[in-house]
């Protein structure tokens, strides 16, 4: 099943898939790891948009137990943070990190004055799964006994996996996330109906990179029915946090949005989930050079800033 992406996406997001692609080439997943991952690095310092002059950031190290996991933690000059954003990078558990979504980062600070956490979590092969989700889980729980402050989770792609795991697993905390914002997130939806075959071959991600990265991720087992690696094969959606899920329509991974909003509201929560037509996998690069992405971008932010201040927007 092959959809017809020439009307779907516009001028301006063909021309930063072009980009994307001129740095990270569309068959990435056959490179080594290795080299997947300097590609995606230099990918990622083209893009780099800086910082907003109101935002600074430092490094800092969460120790847990036999490891120290690296953060880096946003602060905007003369700001009271009323919350924190706790924020899980993308790259399929296979790539990313600390600089990889730096300025977005920083934008997320500038925009809603909270305190921006970034997570430097393990990353397969090397460490497999559930390596990735310990150290977001241990993240959180530092998190929340250091500041005090209600906590937004919030991730795109991986890290939007990553984002409903930990809710998931402490939903019945003294503190649990006030929000969670999931980006084009990648829940463990079936990848033989849906989204993952009528958007098989889409620009950006592919059903079948999805699969690769899955099965990096898990050392070749089948994780599918634990809930850390695969959220909507929980079998209990109540109790979590406020939602609200960002997909793009032209991703493999679309349905899995509509899907974990629906297994949500079916337990008597609270979830929003917007399709963002015509926009790819990724996009978050592309808010400065294309108009539906920058559209997005903005209610993403102002999802994590409602739901900071514990807010529930009705719609976006």
């Amino acid at each position: 099943m092959t959809t017809d992406y020439s009307t779907l996406i516009d001028a301006e997001t063909w021309a930063f898939i072009e980009r994307t692609n001129s740095f990270y080439p569309p068959d990435a997943v056959d490179l080594s790891v290795e080299q997947q991952r300097e590609v995606y690095n230099t990918m990622c310092r083209a893009f780099f948009a800086g910082y907003p002059e109101s935002v600074a950031s430092a490094d800092r190290f969460i120790d847990a137990r036999d490891r120290k996991i690296p953060i880096r933690i946003y602060e905007k000059r003369d700001s009271d943070p009323e919350a924190i954003c706790l924020y899980f990078h993308g790259g399929g558990f296979v790539v990313g990190g600390l600089d990889s979504h730096d300025d977005v980062c920083a934008e997320i600070c500038e925009a809603t004055g909270f305190r921006v956490i970034s997570v430097d979590y393990r990353l397969a092969p090397e460490h497999l799964h559930p390596s990735a989700f310990r150290d977001c889980l241990a993240a959180f729980e530092y998190v929340d006994l250091t500041f005090g402050l209600p906590i937004v989770l919030c991730g795109d792609s991986a890290g939007g996996n990553l984002v409903a795991a930990v809710s998931h697993h402490v939903r019945r905390h003294e503190r649990a996330p006030i929000g969670q914002v999931l980006i084009y997130p990648g829940l463990g939806g079936a990848t033989d109906q849906g989204s993952y075959l009528t958007h098989a071959d889409a620009p950006m991600l592919t059903t079948r990179d999805a699969l690769y990265y899955a099965k990096v991720r898990g050392g070749g087992f089948n994780w599918s029915t634990d809930p850390r690696f695969a959220p909507l094969n929980d079998t209990d959606f109540s109790g979590l946090p406020d939602t609200i899920i960002i997909s793009a329509e032209c991703d493999p991974l679309s349905d899995d949005g509509r899907h974990y909003r629906d297994k949500i509201l079916a337990a008597g929560g609270k979830a929003i989930w917007n399709n963002e037509p015509g926009l790819v996998h990724a996009y978050l690069r592309s808010r400065h050079s294309v108009e539906r992405a920058r559209s997005s971008f903005r209610r993403i932010v102002t999802a994590v800033h409602l739901l900071g201040q514990g807010r529930w927007p009705g719609q976006l």
